[in-house]
């Protein structure tokens, strides 16, 4: 969906400053934590939970011996990255006061399912998740192609997403059984 020779709406600029400034002159506010919880409905169907919003769901297609009625754990993180690109994105317009017309992100991945979720081939050498990403921004807006190359580049830079994906983060797990 392309919206021609409109302008997006912004955000509030004196706001992002105001949180800019606050970040730098106490970076320790910007550290959170962030939350969500899965709740299997059946099979391959989960409800997901995130703050006070309506649970949304996530599933696998049909090849994937899902009920293909929502989109798979791997398309809504690409859909979480592109997003969270765009957030980049208007942000760093906002701050070059460079008003947009047009964000669009595209997010495609190369992706080797084959361990079929630990019950597959199990090769130990194998590169399981997202393995490549190609992403395509097309932004338009009052600002020459320099201007317009320094936003995009700065959004992938500090994408918390983006990096999230390309620096491994640690993890730790515990198991509680029956609730």
């Amino acid at each position: 969906m392309t919206t021609e020779n409109a302008q997006l709406g912004g955000i509030d600029a004196e706001g992002l400053k105001n949180l800019a400034a606050k970040n730098i002159e106490k970076p320790e506010h910007g550290h959170k934590v962030v939350k969500s919880k899965t709740v299997c409905e059946s099979g391959f169907r989960n409800q997901n939970y995130v703050r006070d919003h309506q649970p949304f769901l996530i599933s696998e297609p049909h090849k994937l011996l899902g009920d293909d009625e929502a989109p798979n754990p791997t398309e809504i993180a690409l859909g979480a990255l592109g997003s969270c690109i765009s957030v980049g994105l208007m942000a760093n317009a906002t701050k070059r006061g460079v008003t947009l017309s047009t964000i669009e992100v595209d997010v495609e991945g190369d992706i080797d399912i084959s361990a079929t979720w630990g019950v597959g081939d199990l090769d130990e050498d194998k590169r399981l998740g997202v393995s490549h990403l190609r992403i395509n921004v097309n932004l338009d807006g009052d600002a020459d192609q320099a201007t317009l190359q320094e936003i995009t580049d700065s959004a992938l830079k500090w994408s918390p997403v983006l990096n999230t994906f390309t620096r491994p983060a640690s993890c730790e797990s515990t198991l509680t059984v029956g609730e």
